[in-house]
């Protein structure tokens, strides 16, 4: 039987509840002692909702992502918080379409795979600990780069940017360079309270013909990891199959 809570987490997943169960435990035969009733059981309501929380924040729901190349999923669970046209020369070489992504301590915390990739590279950067919710965290708080090249086509580059927030503390990324994602497969996680972006380029890749990214959300819409389309790619008609007009004024398709 699979235990939805995630490898991630671990330890705190096996000590937090632990040292709450026994703070529960131990404040209960002492309470009915020298305390009235109300007061302990108040606190034991507030340690029941503080383990609930705990475990709650480590689970990993079962997802089945959906099989289509068109698509990009969102990489991680939260609220769309902004959606903006930026300049990226760091791997993208080019403008390119960032969403961002606000996870609360009540969102599930697993990163996935937006589409099917490999890693081209990974970097980590040291910074602050600003609210996540603010478009500006991504600029100054510590984070995780993850670039990634699109195995389907179009083999658009890609990045998706973990971000730690006022109370998280801790990127945990669980893939390297060369290695293959598949849609929607999990790479990590980042902990208590979090922010991840993902950037797409506008700058269609013309080896297979001209694509062009379309956004399926905006701001304040809900999303899942691996689960809900932010991105379909639409194929524009390729050049060489417009319409040209012949010497004698009539069309032909080539």
């Amino acid at each position: 039987m699979r235990i939805p809570l995630t490898r991630y987490g671990w330890p705190q997943v096996a000590v937090f509840p632990v040292v709450l169960l026994a703070i529960m435990i131990v404040y209960l035969l002492i309470g009915i002692l020298f305390l009235p009733t109300w007061a302990v059981i108040s606190v034991e309501l507030v340690l029941a909702v503080l383990l609930v929380l705990v475990l709650s924040f480590f689970r990993d729901p079962y997802r089945i992502s959906p099989l289509d190349a068109s698509l990009l999923l969102s990489p991680a669970d939260g609220r769309i918080t902004d959606i903006e046209t930026v300049e990226d020369d760091s791997f993208i070489g080019g403008a390119a379409l960032r969403i961002g992504i606000f996870m609360s301590i009540f969102n599930a915390h697993i990163n996935r795979a937006p589409c099917n990739v490999q890693v081209e590279k990974i970097s980590y950067r040291k910074g602050k600990y600003k609210n996540a919710a603010n478009p500006q965290a991504g600029r100054v708080n510590e984070s995780n780069n993850l670039a990634f090249v699109r195995i389907d086509s179009p083999k658009d580059k890609l990045i998706v940017r973990q971000i730690s927030g006022a109370i998280a503390r801790r990127i945990i990324c669980k893939t390297s360079q060369g290695h293959e994602l598949t849609s929607g497969e999990k790479f990590g996680m980042i902990k208590f309270g979090s922010r991840t972006e993902l950037y797409v380029p506008l700058t269609p890749e013309a080896d297979t013909g001209v694509w062009e990214p379309k956004c399926l959300v905006k701001i304040g819409n809900k999303v899942k990891a691996g689960l809900t389309p932010i991105i379909k790619y639409e194929r524009r008609q390729k050049t060489a199959d417009r319409e040209q007009k012949t010497e004698d004024g009539r069309q032909k398709t080539v």
